[in-house]
């Protein structure tokens, strides 16, 4: 299987990256990937001085995409992730959503068995892994945007959707989509509201094929259990209603859904939900529950 090492990096998503590799549609390969501190940090003892700040959320990349053209809906399977090592979580006054924080740390945690292992004040937690990608997409059409920020090519959107099992649909811009990843979390709650989750280098394994669906909104995620639309906007009000719009345009343009009875199951069976609170910009998506289309007889999105 092709595999790229987690030495060839790039921190920002641009058409003017060369391609480290090029995979076939439908062929399993593996990007290694480092966590979003370039795996800079290693013990508690580690200050944030030590940090090369220009290194932050570096994605393995780009792979190119035979036969991908602009315009084309690239879907991207993560089959598999793999921890190849431990997790890092830092604090520091006015990083995150969270008000009150003064103190400056480095904490290191062991993973093991399926499990991450919490040091507290008031004793070690054993928490069960939730593994997912916090960094992933295909570069825009023009200009460079950090890694750091999400946005309707992908980016940081630190949706704990993407994760093994998933598929996430996203329109190529260039011939060859060039894709990234990177920014591994084995544990992180929705909203990432410290800034940071259990940041972790890892081995992904992934598949990538262009999908016959014009005009789906991307980016666009499912999985066994749901469809969901993600967007991000410089506000919370604007983001929500970015992916409620979009998921409503998916039931009624796609699924076939008249507009009166895709708005009442929207409001019965949807979740809105924050992905991240921390980034540039915020991003939210809007989750649908697959079996509530099956019942109603939509067969899904071609494979």
């Amino acid at each position: 299987m092709k595999t790229l090492k987690d030495d060839q990096v790039f921190y920002a998503f641009s058409p003017e990256l060369e391609p480290k590799m090029s995979v076939a549609q439908n062929e399993s390969f593996v990007l290694e990937t480092c966590d979003c501190f370039a795996n800079q940090l290693t013990s508690n003892d580690d200050t944030l001085d030590v940090l090369d700040w220009n290194r932050i959320n570096p994605a393995t990349g780009p792979v190119y995409i035979e036969g991908v053209k602009p315009g084309d809906i690239v879907r991207i399977d993560i089959k598999d992730i793999e921890l190849t090592g431990k997790s890092v979580m830092i604090t520091m006054a006015g990083a995150g959503a969270i008000s009150g924080i003064t103190k400056a740390e480095t904490t290191v945690m062991e993973n093991a068995d399926g499990f991450i292992h919490v040091p507290t004040a008031m004793g070690d937690l054993k928490l069960p892994h939730e593994l997912m990608i916090g960094v992933i997409g295909l570069v825009p059409a023009e200009g460079s945007i950090p890694n750091g920020n999400p946005g309707k090519h992908g980016g940081n959107l630190d949706c704990n959707l993407n994760a093994p099992g998933a598929s996430l649909y996203i329109e190529a811009s260039v011939d060859g989509g060039l894709f990234g990843c990177g920014d591994v979390h084995a544990l992180m709650g929705d909203g990432e509201v410290l800034v940071c989750g259990a940041e972790t280098p890892a081995r992904i394994t992934l598949s990538t094929s262009v999908v016959d669906q014009p005009n789906l909104p991307t980016p666009f995620i499912e999985n066994d259990d749901v469809y969901a639309t993600v967007a991000t906007a410089p506000t919370s009000d604007e983001a929500y209603k970015m992916a409620i719009d979009n998921m409503f345009y998916f039931l009624t343009e796609i699924a076939g859904l008249p507009d009166g009875d895709a708005g009442r199951l929207m409001s019965l069976v949807g979740d809105l939900k924050f992905c991240q609170v921390v980034d540039p910009e915020i991003t939210i998506r809007f989750e649908f529950p697959k079996s509530v289309l099956e019942k109603l007889g939509y067969s899904g999105l071609p494979r």
